[in-house]
């Protein structure tokens, strides 16, 4: 052994610790309160204090299904999403406080600034933040990196907690993006969890409607109103195409959707339908009783397989679209509209937790209909 590699030898260099940091582990789908190094940024990053994460449903889905999230990463593009094998640090809602910069790097944002940033780290192996381990941790910590140039200063006039909802929305803002709406569009929500919800309110942001949302939850029709939704709708009560139809009826010929070539012309402006769920068998629901013609967005996330009636499809002519994440252009410019005050999406917000309130909440989230984003605060 080398004198500087025994600690105790009378010349060995004594390297400091490393700042440490806690954070909430994802493994064997428990999740636990620890202490762990704080991330290094490297050329090109900054690292930051978390001031705001949201809890996303797909962090549930991961924690309970990790497996099967791998399967479909696979079967889709080749990787695995997660490395099961290690803990996993969640989150990839965040809003965050530059602590310092890494090398090379232009520091146009001052330190103590708030940021926001697509959870992206620009390495040469790309990192998903909020999917990855504690080297490289996303929001479920006190600290994270990101990438500079991905950074997005947070204005003072902002909130922390409403610019921590410029990652779902940009979700909902892709899939409105997806479905090619017109002025004349009328839409349909089927589903008002917290991707529900936020398709809601970009269409009212959008100005389209009068929107239709759909959801089994008192509590839930209840956020979809004061989201936007202008007629909400109790599946057990009453069909929910029965409403988006009378909504959408004209007798304008103007307005009216391109007719189908079996159907024909109907009395209907365009209509498109929301599947934000994710449950096996809402697809065919869907294909069985929008109007002919009309579009499907599946962002919904389902891991299990799945039947519908192609023939039906076919015949009314239907077009079923899937999304998910966002570009970089959505993500700006979902956070231009809400520092400019267009998207009004704070009835999202339902409550807030310190670390060790992160698994609490999520079993709120599978149970309580009353909470749609809850939002993990590290100094709380």
């Amino acid at each position: 052994m080398s004198p500087t590699s025994d600690p105790d030898a009378p010349n060995a260099q004594h390297l400091p610790e490393p700042a440490r940091m806690r954070a909430v582990l994802m493994r064997d789908a428990r999740l636990e309160v620890a202490e762990v190094p704080e991330p290094v940024p490297g050329p090109g990053e900054v690292l930051v204090d978390v001031l705001a994460c949201g809890i996303c449903g797909s962090d549930l889905h991961c924690a309970a299904h990790g497996p099967q999230f791998n399967a479909a990463t696979q079967g889709a593009a080749g990787f695995d999403l997660l490395d099961l094998s290690r803990p996993v640090v969640f989150g990839h809602e965040f809003v965050g406080r530059i602590v310092s910069y890494g090398p090379d790097t232009a520091q146009r944002i001052p330190v103590g600034r708030r940021v926001v940033s697509m959870p992206v780290l620009l390495r040469d192996q790309p990192v998903m933040l909020g999917f990855g381990g504690t080297a490289t941790p996303g929001g479920y910590a006190e600290k994270m990196v990101l990438s500079e140039p991905l950074l997005i200063e947070v204005p003072d006039h902002l909130p922390t907690e409403i610019a921590a909802l410029t990652e779902p929305l940009a979700v909902a803002y892709r899939s409105i993006e997806r479905a090619e709406t017109t002025p004349d569009t009328v839409p349909l929500v089927v589903g008002c969890g917290p991707i529900g919800l936020a398709v809601i309110a970009i269409l009212k942001m959008r100005g389209l409607g009068p929107i239709v949302a759909s959801d089994y939850s008192p509590e839930r029709r209840e956020l979809a109103r004061r989201l936007g939704a202008d007629i909400v709708v109790d599946p057990r009560q009453d069909s929910p195409f029965d409403a988006l139809a009378t909504a959408a009826t004209t007798d304008d010929p103007t307005r009216m959707a391109a007719p189908t070539a079996i159907l024909g012309q109907l009395p209907l402006r365009p209509t498109v339908a929301f599947e934000c769920v994710g449950a096996p068998g809402l697809i065919q629901q869907l294909i069985s009783g929008i109007p002919a013609g009309s579009r499907i967005v599946v962002a919904g996330i389902n891991l299990a397989s799945d039947e519908f009636e192609p023939a039906q499809g076919i015949l009314k002519e239907l077009d079923i679209r899937f999304s998910l994440y966002y570009s970089p252009e959505d993500f700006a410019a979902t956070f231009a509209h809400l520092s400019a005050g267009d998207l009004d999406a704070r009835a999202l917000l339902t409550g807030t937790v310190g670390l060790d309130g992160v698994a609490d909440a999520f079993d709120r989230l599978r149970t309580d209909p009353h909470d749609a984003k809850i939002l993990l605060d590290p100094a709380h």
